[in-house]
């Protein structure tokens, strides 16, 4: 198949299928928070795919404020999502650039939490995640980024846990938009296995 930016924004059923059928695991897991769950999403083996990139750089893109000069997310899980959103922005005529906030700040050098082209201070900036859970990862993002001197109104999931993250992200006064939900995924997922 031969898919071009324009003619993917009508693919995601193709999307969710390859996220119920190659990212999420149904068992006893227990998550990067300490909690335990029947419920396990690994969005890499569908970001670092060709296919799925393109679904998901074209989805996200769409979800980005017009007024945002960059996409930003914490590594390794957001490494893949602004570097693709940052060149469908491109492919389409749109300037974003890509940041890569660390997990921690680098130890030399410039000592700096973020990697990236960054933008004049006050920009606004938004957040591209994986999965969401407890909104942790994201908000640590939003805080480095606040704390460079830029602006995030918005976070970008490609899947919501639904397990509270979202209200956490909503208490700190940001948006976040998901492309799926767990259950959406858990669904696909029971319909496929049949």
């Amino acid at each position: 198949m031969n898919f071009t930016f324009d003619s993917v924004k009508n693919h995601r059923d193709d999307l969710l299928n390859l996220l119920a059928s190659n990212c999420y695991k149904y068992g006893d897991f227990t998550l990067s928070s300490g909690k335990k769950s029947h419920h396990y999403v690994n969005c890499k083996p569908v970001s670092l795919s060709g296919f799925g990139l393109l679904l998901l750089s074209q989805m996200m893109l769409e979800h980005v404020e017009e007024s945002s000069s960059a996409v930003a997310g914490i590594t390794l899980g957001g490494d893949p999502l602004v570097s693709s959103v940052s060149m469908a922005a491109a492919m389409s005529g749109r300037s974003l650039d890509a940041l890569i906030v660390r997990k921690e700040a680098k130890g030399y050098g410039t000592a700096a939490w973020l990697e990236g082209p960054l933008p004049p201070e006050g920009s606004l900036v938004t957040i591209l995640e994986d999965v969401v859970t407890t909104g942790g990862s994201a908000l640590k993002a939003a805080k480095q980024l606040a704390n460079a001197g830029y602006e995030v109104k918005r976070i970008i999931a490609i899947v919501d846990r639904q397990e509270g993250g979202d209200m956490e992200i909503k208490k700190s006064g940001l948006d976040l938009k998901s492309l799926f939900l767990l259950e959406e995924v858990s669904q696909r997922f029971q319909k496929i296995v049949k």
